[in-house]
């Protein structure tokens, strides 16, 4: 009985550190995700994709789009782009416990000419403002 138990023990604890990852584990992991199943439906959106950047704790994400690169989009986009993220987090698009564990989410709205209509970097401080706990940084945003 005694061998059984310590048995058990050991494959237990085996199982266990298997299923700990850590924080790069978990990038690969999101963008893997990210990439084979990500959705985002919207007004002239083409594709999604992710890229993860391992030495920096950073994902990107870029939203393409068939858009042209007007003023008149950039301006529209910037002001609805936090709607986005919002919905983007909601979804698990932009992992909370990624940035929680200190990973930023570098995400851009692309014009069909790759030129940008919106950028923002969505890190700890930016999360709270997405959720209404804090006052925008106007250093991450930009146009």
């Amino acid at each position: 009985m005694k061998k059984i138990t310590q048995i058990a023990f050991a494959l237990f604890f085996a199982l266990f550190l298997v299923s700990c990852k850590n924080t790069k584990q978990k990038i690969q992991e999101h963008v893997s995700t990210y990439n084979n199943s990500s959705s985002i439906k919207g007004n002239g959106i083409t594709s999604t994709t992710a890229k993860a950047f391992l030495n920096d704790n950073k994902i990107e994400i870029r939203i393409e789009t068939n858009l042209e690169e007007t003023d008149a989009n950039r301006i529209a986009y910037k002001e609805s782009f936090p709607d986005l993220l919002k919905e983007m987090i909601k979804n698990d698009q932009i992992s909370t416990e990624l940035i929680n564990e200190g990973v930023s989410f570098d995400v851009y709205f692309l014009a069909y000419n790759n030129a940008i209509l919106a950028q923002q970097v969505v890190n700890k401080e930016e999360l709270a403002v997405l959720e209404g706990t804090a006052e925008p940084n106007k250093e991450t945003a930009k146009l």
